[in-house]
């Protein structure tokens, strides 16, 4: 006997497909949308289609955008002498929250990870360097994560870009701001070291 009839089956194995979802979240969210009013099932498939059908990448940076060149390369109150690289285009998110930052960005989606089969070549970062050799940006700042993928990737940008003149520079990692230093390790305490600035 089946546990589910064949449609809630089938939703449910896709729902497992989309990331931090295993099998009782996808069982929660499929019976949910089981008793939710059809226009709201109705509104999310649309939502859906939507996004899919409308969102493409940057042809500058990669962004997420429904027009290309996006909103940050298409805005003329950025500073398009300083780009900002990040691993994905959630991580433009992050650093727009800050609302200090006024330059434009390079989103790689990824970073170099040999274990799962990810070099520079499935790097986004063919037009990162063609924005390089036109001689108009003096800045590149990595913000890829500090993990040892993050790492490796910043490392790999700097070897990249330096003999093109660019200054390089990475963000400043260390101890979160309302922890405390008991529970930093040593890695995190070398960054907020390395990482200091005058007051």
């Amino acid at each position: 006997m089946k546990e589910y009839t064949a449609p809630l089956a089938r939703l449910i194995d896709e729902l497992k497909h989309l990331p931090g979802i295993g099998h009782k979240s996808a069982q929660r969210i499929a019976f949910y949308l089981e008793r939710a009013p059809r226009e709201d099932v109705q509104r999310l498939a649309e939502a859906l289609l939507d996004a899919k059908d409308k969102i493409r990448l940057c042809s500058l940076c990669n962004n997420l955008t429904e027009q290309d060149p996006c909103e940050f390369c298409s805005d003329p109150r950025r500073d398009p002498e300083i780009i900002c690289v990040v691993e994905t285009p959630y991580n433009v998110v992050s650093v727009e929250k800050t609302r200090e930052f006024r330059g434009q960005y390079h989103v790689l989606h990824g970073a170099l990870s040999p274990l799962q089969g990810i070099g520079p070549e499935q790097l986004k970062l063919r037009n990162l360097i063609e924005r390089l050799k036109n001689g108009k940006v003096r800045e590149l700042i990595v913000a890829t994560s500090p993990t040892v993928e993050g790492e490796a990737t910043a490392v790999y940008l700097a070897k990249l870009v330096k003999p093109l003149g660019v200054k390089v520079s990475r963000i400043a990692m260390g101890v979160p701001v309302g922890s405390e230093l008991e529970f930093a390790d040593e890695v995190t305490m070398l960054r907020a070291l390395e990482g200091r600035r005058e007051m």
